[in-house]
Parts: C-alpha cells; structure tokens; sequence
C-alpha cells in the first residue's frame, strides 16, 4: 500500500502537464484565532433575525432536485440591481474565478492571448496558463497608474483576444485615469473585461458606458457585497456576446443553496449597503491613521482595502502575525510591490487592532 504522503507516482507524473506541476496552488493562509484582514472579506455578519429568516428558506429547499428556473430569478435581480442597459444580458458563474476561466475557455482560439496590468489579480494570467493561452502582463507605473503608452504599445503588438481592467485594482486599490481607459477600449481588438469585484465600495463604475461598445463585458461578485462564502459571480455584456460565452459554462455551476443564499441578500440589500457605508467610512479613518505613521506610506483607496509600503514587509508582517492580526504580504508578486502589505478594511475594533498590532512591529 502507498503511503497516503508519498510523491506522486513517476507513471503517473507522465500524465500531469508538465506546466501544472511547476505551477503552486493558490494558497489560503490559516486564520485560526486571528483577525482576518487578508482577503478583503465584508467582516459584517447577517443580524440574527435576518440569519434565522434565511435558514428557514434554505432548510426547505429541495436539495435532492437539480437547480431549477430559479437561477433565472437571481439573473434578472441582479440585471436590475446592477442597471443593466436594454439589449444585454448576465451570466452567472461559481464566483468570478469560475467566469474568467470560462473566458479564457471560449476565446482559445489560435494565435489568442490575454493581456492585463501587473501587478493585478493572479487569476488573469492563471487562466491564461491553464488554457495554454499567452499571458500579457504589462506593468504599472511606479505609483501603480496605468502605463498609456506601454498599454497601447503591448495591444498593438500582440493584439491580444482579452484585456482585463480590474476597476478598482487588486492589491493596489486604486481606480484608472478615465481618460486612458477610453483609449485602451478604443484601441482592442477583442474583449475588454471590467472587473468590477470592489463595485461596493467604489466611486465610480463603467456600468454607465457599457452600453456605447459591442465588445465591453462587465465582471462582478457576491463576494466583497457581502456573500465571500456563496460564491456568485456574474457578467454582463451584449446578449450575443453573453450568449456564445455562456456555451462553456458547465449545467448547474451555481447550487440551490448559493441562488437562494444571493436572492434573499437582494431582497436585503439596504443591510448589505448599510455595511457597505460603514466600510467605507473605516477605510477614510484607517487612512487617516495610517497618514500619521512614521515611515508608513498608504495609497488612496477605492475598494475595501488598503496598500501601504513599510521598512520591511517579511518583519511586519510576521510581527502583526505574532500579535494575531493577519495580513497579505504582497511584496513577492511583483517588483513594484516591494515591501507593500495588503490590509483589509474591518469593523472599527478589527481596525484598532490592525493598527496597534502594525505600529508595535514596525
């Protein structure tokens, strides 16, 4: 018998992509006993009348049946809770993950490529990988606005089948010069996906211009509304668009559970968006507080999370660790990030924590 820790068998190495075993699975780090600031979650629990309500609802669904045309009820919530335009449509996915593998499934097409800032989401370009597609990633400036020139420079040349423009930016926080944007969605030869996974806490949305472009989609998620546990993602774009891209997603990738779960928090969105609120008030004090720290550099922010720039982000990082307040230490994922932290915007306790725990291991 093979000892369950044993390396992989060589005979069955031979079947494994030899790009997918030099390749790391996406880490999650362990929470246990901490305050979890690292994955931009809404730390916002459901008051417990609302969390009796909803358990009712799930505990008398039919969980032996396939998901039904209920599915399509949350479809046209969230049409109507996002304002999508007249002649669009939305397609749903197991979070966001789910729906930029599957366009990175359907525009697999010879010579194709996907292009996208860095440093940005790592999903872009594990997509791309994982579907055998060029990855473009085209970096920052030195304060994490998008390079004009290199953009255009970098589409002309590989003329790339995706261009993804996460609206605000994962780990820097931070919207684009509009300006720019137009520029980048005037000059594509193919798909431009806003990656709107922050929209709750933003300024502002493309939502508003979607409808001028034939080949613009609109990507957003559950997740940071308030839902990280449910995994709704959706997508918006022209119905033909949606309707080819909607061909690759598997039959029943959202569950009953999950629909429901999206459905009754649609039905409470003035909690979710009195969450919401309440974040982005957090975020302007942390700013603030964070303003006045000695060697302390934070970037302005339009999600629910903050970038800052420290002495030394491994000692930090492990000093705040030690004092049970989790972070991401984001440093590694790119030059531009050199000693840069990604700390999520929590209650107002989880913040006082956060920030004693950072001035003591500064």
């Amino acid at each position: 018998m093979t000892a369950p820790d044993a390396p992989l068998a060589p005979r069955l190495k031979k079947l494994i992509r030899q790009d997918v075993q030099s390749m790391h699975a996406y880490a999650i780090q362990d929470s246990a006993g901490m305050v979890k600031l690292d994955a931009m979650e809404n730390p916002h629990r459901l008051p417990a009348a609302l969390q009796a309500h909803l358990g009712q609802r799930l505990g008398a669904l039919a969980l032996n049946r396939y998901p039904d045309g209920r599915v399509n009820d949350l479809r046209k919530a969230l049409a109507d809770y996002a304002q999508m335009p007249e002649g669009f449509d939305i397609m749903l996915g197991n979070g966001s993950d789910e729906l930029i593998s599957l366009l990175a499934m359907a525009c697999d097409v010879e010579g194709g490529s996907i292009l996208a800032p860095l440093p940005g989401f790592v999903m872009y370009g594990m997509s791309a990988q994982l579907q055998g597609l060029k990855f473009i990633g085209v970096p920052l400036t030195a304060d994490f606005e998008l390079d004009e020139a290199a953009m255009l420079a970098a589409i002309a040349e590989h003329q790339p089948s995706i261009i993804y423009i996460a609206y605000p930016n994962n780990p820097t926080a931070n919207l684009w010069d509009d300006a720019v944007i137009e520029k980048i969605v005037s000059a594509a030869p193919g798909l431009v996906v806003f990656d709107e996974a922050y929209q709750p806490f933003s300024s502002r949305s493309y939502i508003d211009r979607i409808a001028g472009h034939s080949h613009v989609l609109l990507m957003r998620t559950m997740s940071k509304f308030g839902l990280a546990g449910v995994r709704i993602g959706y997508m918006i774009g022209p119905k033909a668009l949606i309707a080819e891209i909607d061909k690759v997603r598997p039959p029943y990738n959202v569950s009953v559970l999950n629909y429901e779960c999206a459905l009754f928090a649609l039905e409470h969105q003035a909690e979710f968006a009195a969450q919401a609120r309440d974040l982005v008030e957090q975020r302007a004090q942390l700013l603030r507080a964070l303003g006045g720290l000695g060697g302390v550099k934070a970037w302005k922010s339009d999600a629910n999370m903050i970038l800052i720039r420290v002495p030394d982000a491994a000692k930090t990082f492990d000093g705040m660790k030690a004092r049970k307040v989790l972070v991401k230490n984001v440093s590694k994922m790119h030059p531009l990030l050199a000693n840069c932290l990604r700390l999520t915007v929590g209650t107002a306790d989880e913040n006082a924590q956060m920030l004693a725990a950072l001035k003591e291991s500064l």
